[in-house]
């Protein structure tokens, strides 16, 4: 790893055998606390190494993902700001984000999540629309509300948004709930849910004497399944799968049998990528014409530092999608079909909405040559604001300076020269963009539709031929 850059301004609150150039920066912002920024939960470890670990070899988990593990950007520098503890205040959030701006990063990854609340009232979209004003770049996760529509965080356009993709009492196997019976040497069913977390099921199969357990979805949750550190042999399957193996059991004259076989980490599955269960789903409540979640990421059975080896959370796949141009090169070239060529799919095995994968499973490769990018400076967000309704002490809040409606044309949210939006059908409505091409010079780019059915959808000019760095509408 190189030394940390010349504009690097950070502080290091590990001792010197622990900070390097590879982390650069450690501070602990936790209000009411003390010492170096240590990790006791897992959480900010396996972040941070997905986003920039260094590369691996001979990496695996319990004998599962084994080969060569990196972060996304495994050249990176890393400067770490702790702001949680058993809670995570707005204040101790604020100071990080503000402390890693002086300090001089590039990228801000905040892996938390609040319900929907209104921009001017919402201190962490408050920070990130300072932070932009900076040329700071902000991904944030779209939270674990899914499957469930509307429930994600984090919807101010100014934030890259990523959501995740994945790859009776006894039923639920609560702590004493198999007491009283033997279960030794048996492959015991549960269920999930019940308030019961899929580690803790297994616990108490195993303090029942099972040998290994069967881990059956329930019906939201569907196909998506997950590798957890369990501490005994076990099997995570569908909710369908699940019914079946239930209608064996009551179905057998005799003890029914079963056998668990590992066969290692399967790849290059068709239907991958699919979005997982408890990603996040728009629309959004705060700016419905917003599209969002903007892309998905990784974000199921991860492999990185962390204490149990594996994570499933949106947070993981924040970063493996660390201004605006950038985030429109991302969304631009994102990927809607899975390695089938199909739609990519949900935890049903239905085509996933876009309100599940905003603008699709994010294709770095791709990105970094996207040819036409949709750019947005920190001054065009404000019109926006105020076709929100926003009040000038409002809009104030989140611009950082006293502003004034009369200096400001206020424009719909379809109007933002943002990479995608939403609309509700009715009546006829148009909106402008304006493409600056980041390609070759005098390039030539055709408009390629895909209408819903049922929708009339026209795009002038359907040609453009446009010069290198050069804008057109």
């Amino acid at each position: 790893m190189p030394p940390p850059p010349a504009k690097w301004k950070g502080q290091c609150e590990f001792n010197i055998t622990e900070c390097n150039n590879k982390i650069i920066g450690a501070r602990n912002l936790v209000t009411g606390t003390s010492g170096p920024p240590l990790d006791v939960e897992g959480h900010g470890s396996h972040t941070a190494s997905t986003a920039a670990g260094s590369i691996v070899k001979n990496a695996g988990a319990l004998g599962n993902a084994l080969g060569t593990a990196a972060g996304m950007a495994p050249h990176a520098h890393l400067a770490i700001y702790k702001v949680c503890s058993i809670e995570c205040l707005e204040g101790d959030i604020l100071a990080g984000m503000d402390i890693g701006v002086e300090d001089g990063v590039d990228v801000l990854s905040l892996s938390l999540s609040i319900s929907p609340t209104p921009f001017y009232m919402d201190n962490t979209a408050i920070g990130a629309f300072g932070t932009i004003q900076k040329g700071v770049f902000v991904s944030r996760s779209a939270a674990n509300g899914g499957p469930i529509a509307s429930l994600l965080s984090n919807e101010a356009p100014w934030i890259l948004t990523v959501g995740a993709n994945g790859n009776t009492e006894s039923a639920f196997c609560a702590k004493g709930s198999l007491n009283g019976t033997d279960f030794k040497g048996k492959v015991v069913l549960c269920e999930c849910g019940g308030g019961v977390g899929k580690i803790d099921k297994g616990i108490e199969v195993q303090n029942a004497g099972g040998a290994a357990m069967i881990l059956a979805n329930n019906a939201p949750n569907a196909f998506s399944t997950v590798a957890d550190a369990h501490v005994l042999p076990a099997a995570h399957v569908s909710f369908a799968a699940g019914l079946k193996i239930k209608a064996y059991i009551n179905s057998s004259y005799e003890l029914p049998m079963a056998t668990i076989l590992f066969k290692g980490t399967v790849i290059g599955s068709a239907y991958s990528p699919a979005v997982i269960s408890f990603s996040s789903r728009g629309p959004s409540i705060i700016s419905p014409g917003i599209l969002k979640p903007d892309i998905i990421g990784p974000g199921a059975s991860v492999l990185a530092a962390w204490p149990f080896s594996l994570d499933n959370s949106s947070s993981a796949s924040t970063f493996n999608v660390i201004s605006a141009a950038i985030k429109a090169a991302i969304m631009t070239s994102a990927d809607l079909h899975n390695l089938k060529g199909k739609r990519i799919l949900d935890q049903l095995l239905h085509p996933a909405n876009l309100f599940a994968t905003g603008s699709g499973h994010v294709n770095l490769t791709r990105a970094n040559d996207p040819g036409l990018v949709y750019d947005i400076q920190p001054s065009d967000y404000i019109p926006y604001l105020y076709g929100l309704g926003y009040t000038d002490g409002q809009v104030g809040i989140l611009a950082h300076q006293t502003i004034k409606c009369a200096y400001s044309n206020r424009i719909s949210e379809g109007q933002l020269n943002y990479p995608s939006f939403a609309v509700k059908l009715g009546t006829s409505q148009t909106f402008s963009r304006t493409l600056t091409n980041v390609g070759d010079a005098h390039s030539t780019y055709t408009v390629a539709i895909y209408n819903p059915k049922g929708v009339y959808v026209k795009v002038e000019p359907e040609i453009g031929i446009l010069s290198d760095f050069w804008s057109d509408s």
